[in-house]
């Protein structure tokens, strides 16, 4: 009897963690995964933070599940990896223990801080063109979002002089959960790229870039690649954890560089859309490029030498919970064959979304002319604004909430048409897009997003786990499980190909040209109602 050998992977998300257990013998095969939710603190001003103790004991929580579910020898788990969200601010004492609250990549409140150290004197979309120039010369990228990492450090600076003072390093999320791990202080080079300080010629911090923003170059971990083993799990971690020690622990990489991964887009030319809290659409790219008029830069891969050409939205998975939460919630009892369910938290949220696949099926493409934005927590690309928006467009007497319902989902669909035209304004995107996350798990959402942009759209199985599958593969990489990406993306298992509705998108052309019109419409208006 062939003996099996498992990778265990985290994909920690914005408001969950999901572990997955993979078998490696043969094909990646999903053996067991468990979820554990924890909050995102929405505070005044724009504030978004996490307590990264809840990560930590997400991980402990969901460890046990799978090892109570599949009955594995803890030894037979050969490495450990993480997928992660990005661009969180960490800061941590020389013990590894955080110093405040984890800043989310969805932080606002660094607007002052943004236009003291960026914008102002002569500017190019917004930055200071000596800034400006000299970032794209080392970075490839520029540091003009108030949710960049490197004004949320400078805000701790300004408004938490004690916590600053205390600062040994400066971490993202998952390396703060391999730190708790390993003892051992690091950051992957997508995750380095992302702090906007990252020399990525030289594969290394930039003195210039760090006297330039005014980090304190020791603040920074050592970088290494995602397939690197950081070290092995410490006594301490293991017992929490319920693992065995000196499990080998991998630097893993962030949401934007593995979930392309995962779903089987890891060649130049190849693209992918991921709808999971955030979304985005990404397509692999030889060298690093940047555009700063509509925010979207080529980040650094999980895989050396290449780049993913990146464009995202804060809310997208984000916008289908609320729905959840205000349009359908009330209705339960009409709508659902007459079943009590609300004793059910777990009855609630499967038939809501049955619910609301169902009825967004029943509503002609286009909603009937009412167009949603999905802005809810502001927007970041094409257009980089805080003050922006969610808003119903083009409500009528006849209008139902299942226009609305059918709305929320296409207007998500609509911006991702737009990430689409901006890149194919600079590059070539693959005619066949692959597509993840949780949104994928529905074949209308599948089909609507397919005759939107009007490309064949494909699926992969267990779409919503793409993430834990990507840091599976890199942990893979790493041990020499496979001998290239190829290997492993081939065994991939693939799912539905939609073919776009040409009847269909006749119609999203035409409230296509109405939705890039609504916020140049109403720019003025977000701002007087949310500078408040």
């Amino acid at each position: 009897m062939e003996h099996k050998t498992y990778l265990l992977s985290y994909d920690v998300g914005t408001t969950g963690m999901k572990t997955c257990l993979f078998s490696t013998n043969g094909h990646l095969e999903l053996v067991s995964s468990a979820l554990a939710k924890y909050p995102l603190l929405l505070l005044e001003g724009g504030g978004a933070e996490q307590n990264p103790e809840d990560w930590y004991e997400a991980m402990a929580t969901t460890t046990k599940e799978i090892l109570s579910q599949s009955n594995i020898e803890k030894a037979d788990i050969k490495g450990i990896s993480f997928c992660s969200q990005m661009q969180g601010l960490v800061l941590v004492d020389r013990q590894g223990k955080a110093l405040r609250n984890a800043f989310s990549y969805l932080d606002q409140r660094a607007t002052s801080e943004l236009k003291k150290g960026m914008a102002y004197g002569l500017q190019i979309a917004g930055a200071n063109i000596r800034k400006l120039l000299v970032s794209l010369a080392i970075t490839k990228a520029v540091a003009t979002s108030v949710k960049d990492p490197v004004w949320k450090y400078h805000w701790v600076k300004n408004h938490e002089p004690t916590v600053f003072s205390q600062i040994y390093k400066w971490l993202d999320v998952k390396e703060y959960l391999i730190t708790q791990l390993t003892d051992t202080f690091i950051m992957t080079e997508d995750s380095a790229f992302a702090t906007l300080l990252f020399d990525v010629k030289k594969r290394c911090w930039s003195p210039t870039m760090c006297r330039l923003l005014k980090v304190n170059r020791d603040h920074l971990p050592t970088i290494i690649r995602s397939t690197d083993q950081v070290g092995e799990l410490t006594q301490k971690a293991a017992t929490y954890l319920g693992l065995h020690p000196n499990t080998p622990v991998f630097g893993g990489g962030g949401d934007a560089a593995l979930i392309g991964l995962g779903a089987g887009s890891a060649f130049p030319g190849d693209s992918h859309i991921y709808m999971g809290t955030s979304g985005w659409l990404s397509t692999v790219v030889k060298k690093s490029m940047v555009d700063p008029t509509t925010k979207t830069a080529a980040i650094v891969s999980s895989l050396p030498g290449l780049f993913t050409y990146f464009s995202e939205l804060e809310t997208a998975g984000k916008c289908l919970e609320w729905v959840k939460d205000h349009l359908a919630l009330d209705e339960i009892n009409l709508y659902l064959d007459k079943k009590l369910v609300t004793d059910s938290p777990e009855a609630i949220a499967t038939n809501l979304y049955e619910y609301m696949a169902s009825v967004i099926d029943t509503v002609p493409p286009g909603s009937n002319g009412v167009i949603f934005t999905p802005w809810l927590h502001g927007n970041r690309c094409p257009f980089e604004d805080s003050k922006a928006r969610g808003m119903f467009f083009n409500l009528r007497l006849e209008t139902g909430k299942t226009e609305m319902i059918r709305a929320v989902t296409e207007g998500v669909c609509l911006h991702m048409r737009w990430f689409l035209e901006i890149q194919e304004k600079k590059i070539k995107t693959s005619p066949i897009i692959r597509f993840v996350g949780g949104g994928a798990l529905s074949p209308i959402t599948c089909q609507i997003l397919s005759d939107t942009l009007g490309r064949r759209i494909q699926t992969i199985e267990n779409p919503q786990n793409v993430g834990a599958l990507g840091a599976a593969i890199v942990a893979g990489l790493g041990l020499g499980m496979y001998s290239s990406a190829q290997e492993a993306t081939d065994a991939i298992p693939k799912g539905d190909i939609y073919e776009p509705n040409p009847e269909a998108k006749k119609t999203y052309d035409i409230n296509y040209s109405v939705y890039k019109q609504l916020y140049r419409s109403n720019k003025k208006l977000f701002a007087i109602l949310n500078s408040r």
